[in-house]
């Protein structure tokens, strides 16, 4: 499955639950890296930039970014149409001095800036390791899209969760509390929603592990009971045990990813990671 087929307006509510779990290490980590790099981000963004944030959803990053930084304007890019203005109307009444141009797209997909920013200097942000949601040759072809989209010389600033225990890993995305499960579940009624499907959450339970041999956390909805659906007239079934491959979520080492990166056309400016050197920020630069 797609990652993007998790947000509708519940699965962004669910996520955005989930950064706040004890087990969920990924999103506080992130967040300490901002706050004890601040000004080399500020730097990083400039005062006369247009900041573009890919799959925007919660504005929790991008205000600890904004509350240091002064961007001329900031382009929040989103597939969830209702939870993006929500959250742009709000941060342009706490930051009424920048320009705020919410802009609804497939993330996955090539896609056109706004024109008001067409002559800003582009900067880049896609936190919380979700390039990890692409498998290497996808994410490759993501930030190809990115480079395009954003232009020679521009700058990215990116997320990127590193290998690490399987206990950690594991334990972040089966957290006790059931969140990440009904996060997982929530796909399967959104899908229904969008392909009139009759697809019952009921019927599966969340799986989650790590795949050592591919560096991934793989999660999988399992049937618990055979049964068939009613897909655009076809019927098609399921049996107990088998499941659907909802979701991947690639770890890097440092080396790894910046390899990944150059492919794509970026090249290294800086990293920042916390003594655990459990996740990273890069700040890359489109070469060329």
């Amino acid at each position: 499955m797609s990652a993007k087929f998790f947000y509708d307006r519940r699965g962004s509510e669910l996520f955005d639950a989930i950064t706040t779990l004890p087990e969920y290490y990924l999103t506080r980590t992130e967040m300490q890296l901002f706050a004890t790099h601040r000004e080399a981000l500020a730097q990083a963004i400039g005062s006369d930039a247009a900041l573009v944030e890919y799959g925007s959803g919660s504005s929790k990053k991008i205000r600890q970014l904004l509350e240091s930084s002064e961007p001329s304007a900031y382009v929040p890019v989103d597939i969830s149409r209702e939870h993006l203005e929500q959250n742009a109307r709000l941060l342009y009444q706490d930051f009424p001095q920048m320009s705020v141009y919410p802009t609804c797209a497939d993330i996955t997909r090539p896609f056109d800036l706004p024109e008001p920013v067409a002559d800003f200097e582009k900067v880049g942000f896609y936190p919380g390791s979700s390039i990890g949601n692409f498998t290497p040759d996808a994410a490759i072809g993501f930030l190809k899209n990115v480079a395009e989209t954003l232009g020679p010389g521009a700058r990215l600033i990116i997320g990127v969760d590193r290998k690490k225990d399987r206990a950690v890993l594991e334990a972040a995305y089966n957290d006790s509390a059931g969140v990440t499960a009904e996060f997982n579940l929530n796909l399967i009624s959104h899908l229904g929603s969008l392909l009139d499907a009759e697809f019952d959450p009921e019927r599966f339970v969340h799986r989650a592990s790590y795949n050592e041999a591919l560096g991934c956390i793989q999660m999988f909805l399992e049937a618990t009971v055979d049964h068939e659906i009613t897909l655009a007239d076809q019927q098609i079934r399921f049996t107990a045990g088998e499941a659907l491959h909802t979701e991947n979520s690639f770890k890097y080492h440092s080396s790894e990813f910046l390899e990944l990166a150059a492919v794509a056309g970026f090249s290294r400016l800086e990293e920042w990671t916390d003594p655990q050197q459990w996740f990273s920020i890069f700040l890359l630069e489109v070469s060329g």
